[in-house]
């Protein structure tokens, strides 16, 4: 399917969530050069054998979902609405557990974070339930 069938900004999300799941990755790996890397989940960043198991399972789901999106495939509206709940309840539970701002990177990169995150997340799954009869 070109882009022009999918539209550019689904076309944004595959790549973004791709690269999401490239990110999530390589995230385990990341560690040794940056201890703030780390995946994380529902409000806890994982570091060792957790974060080992769990940074990969999160890649192949995202990747997958990405897959879908570029596909436009009836599969990916499902992962969007699992995806962007996932999303707020782990955006709400890390600031519950990181109460500091500088904890969360500051108020205007959390806020940056929050918008980016949330609101890709929730609007894929808004444009995929709009174009539901387009999914094969």
């Amino acid at each position: 399917m070109e882009q022009g069938k999918r539209g550019l900004a689904l076309t944004i999300c595959a790549i973004g969530f791709g690269l999401l799941a490239i990110s999530d990755l390589t995230k385990p790996f990341s560690q040794s050069h940056d201890p703030q890397a780390g995946l994380v989940f529902f409000g806890t960043k994982l570091t060792g054998t957790a974060d080992l198991i769990l940074a990969p399972l999160f890649a192949a789901l995202l990747a997958i979902y990405a897959i879908g999106i570029w596909r436009m495939k009836r599969y990916a509206m499902p992962m969007s609405y699992a995806y962007a709940t996932y999303v707020l309840i782990n955006l709400l539970l890390f600031v519950m557990k990181h109460s500091n701002p500088r904890d969360r990177g500051g108020l205007p990169f959390m806020a940056m974070y929050v918008t980016v995150a949330f609101g890709v997340s929730m609007g894929s799954a808004v444009l995929l339930t709009l174009r539901r009869e387009e999914l094969s």
